[in-house]
């Protein structure tokens, strides 16, 4: 439920109705039939093409400076979220500059292999040589559990469902409902008739009922949580239910020594930083520790404290925000045991902003990889080869989301093949980690095309 402090917004959801109302299963139920009808009444004749236009025309609004729902975002944003302003700032920049008219085509005819192929029974050049044709149905209600952070998750959720033609019930995850409610609030302007096909709720986990409620409602149900999370959730689904889990997975990044010379070093570093601020860190997208290959112009503890400066200079323009109290004591806890390691051996220096608890660089000779406690808090590490860099990822293997590779061209097609024979899903460029392309398979499934159903027509 809504926050009461919340900016005031029509009530065309449930997340805005005020904290003190209760949801009840019958309540949930009559949101889902009521999504199944408008879907039927509005969105199903609706073509292809209409929703690009419609997708990509809203992220123009919300790239526009004088854009209501942008400013409400950034203005309200820092109180709901606890990202500061130049924090959203960028990341909506980021996350709507990608939703483009030229992007949804290229996605459609990736994942789907034909712009029409949700319209009509359509085929590709291969499909036409031997006398084929297709069409790609999505689920009528799409459930969409979303995690509240990085809101760009939700968003994309959201973006994908009316791009595939599904009623959505998007439920978030506890305080996670403010940007994706703002979203909605801004499609419902553009198009009432597609927002009425739109749902958003957000209640804690513990109110079982709710679910099961909406569950019983689903044809599909998208989640982005642990293993754990995922597991609970494919349970209490029927069978008929189909479930498309995504693991939060973890992220680290490499940077060659060939990267770390006295021209690319400091550049190297603003790079990094950048992945380490966007969202403070608390996407999966997200290093949890830089390797830097120790053969180059400057030693990794060098690059460590090169990296330290580099995010005293971020926090001057684009600060962390508002810690909650929890994220704080872990956050001193971490240091704590760093300052009195560093005392006492030479194997670990220390680097965090005065005053604050902003960011933290912590530089440990032991390539053994580590889990971060987020909020701009990073470790780095010196290997001899990339190879070292997996062996002592291994217990993480399956798990890696995301690796950000800083490395001459001459050198990146090996590197990202040795991580591909490994395991890595998503390869990218340093400074690119938090910011994947619309057309990006997560956990190495294909966004779209996981969630429609086909039909094959082999022409006599």
């Amino acid at each position: 439920m809504s926050s009461p402090e919340s900016p005031a917004l029509p009530n065309y959801f449930l997340a805005d109705l005020p904290s003190e109302a209760t949801l009840s299963a019958d309540m949930i139920i009559e949101a889902c039939q009521t999504l199944k009808r408008n879907r039927e009444r509005y969105l199903d004749a609706r073509t292809t093409e209409s929703r690009i236009a419609l997708l990509s025309e809203l992220a123009k609004n919300w790239l526009h400076p004088e854009y209501r729902f942008r400013q409400l975002a950034l203005e309200q944003g820092p109180n709901f979220s606890g990202f500061s302003r130049p924090t959203l700032e960028r990341g909506l920049d980021c996350f709507f500059k990608q939703l483009t008219a030229d992007n949804l085509h290229a996605l459609l005819e990736q994942d789907l292999g034909h712009v029409n192929r949700l319209d009509d029974l359509v085929s590709t050049h291969s499909e036409r040589g031997s006398g084929r044709s297709a069409i790609a149905a999505a689920p009528e209600l799409l459930v969409q559990l979303t995690p509240g952070i990085p809101p760009s998750a939700g968003l994309l959720s959201m973006a994908l469902g009316v791009l595939a033609r599904s009623a959505q019930f998007i439920k978030c995850s506890g305080g996670g409902s403010w940007l994706p409610r703002l979203f909605a609030h801004s499609l419902y302007e553009a198009e009432p008739k597609l927002g009425a096909c739109l749902e958003i709720a957000e209640w804690p986990a513990a109110k079982l009922e709710l679910d099961q409620a909406l569950f019983g409602e689903a044809d599909c149900v998208t989640a982005i949580g642990s293993p754990e999370v995922l597991t609970a959730t494919r349970q209490q689904l029927a069978a008929r239910v189909r479930f498309l889990g995504s693991c939060r997975g973890v992220s680290f990044a490499f940077i060659t020594g060939a990267m770390l010379s006295s021209h690319n070093a400091r550049r190297t570093a603003e790079q990094a930083a950048v992945d380490i601020v966007a969202w403070n860190r608390l996407g999966s997208l997200s290093p949890h520790v830089v390797y830097v290959e120790k053969a180059g112009g400057l030693p990794p503890e060098a690059f460590a404290e090169m990296l330290a400066e580099e995010l005293a200079r971020r926090e001057e323009s684009e600060p962390h925000g508002k810690l909650t109290a929890e994220a704080a004591a872990a956050i001193a806890g971490r240091r704590s045991f760093y300052q009195v390691r560093a005392a006492h051996s030479p194997d670990t220096l220390h680097w965090c902003s005065k005053d604050s608890n902003a960011w933290t660089v912590v530089y440990e000779a032991d390539p053994r990889f580590q889990l971060s406690c987020l909020h701009r808090f990073i470790y780095v590490k010196g290997v001899e080869t990339l190879g070292e860099a997996l062996l002592n990822a291994e217990n993480v293997r399956d798990q890696v989301s995301t690796v950000g590779l800083a490395a001459t061209a001459d050198k990146a097609k090996a590197l990202a093949k040795e991580l591909a024979d490994w395991g890595v899903t998503r390869i990218c460029p340093l400074g690119q980690m938090q910011n994947p392309p619309l057309t990006w398979r997560r956990d190495g499934r294909p966004s779209l095309a996981d969630l429609v159903l086909w039909t094959d027509w082999e022409i006599a």
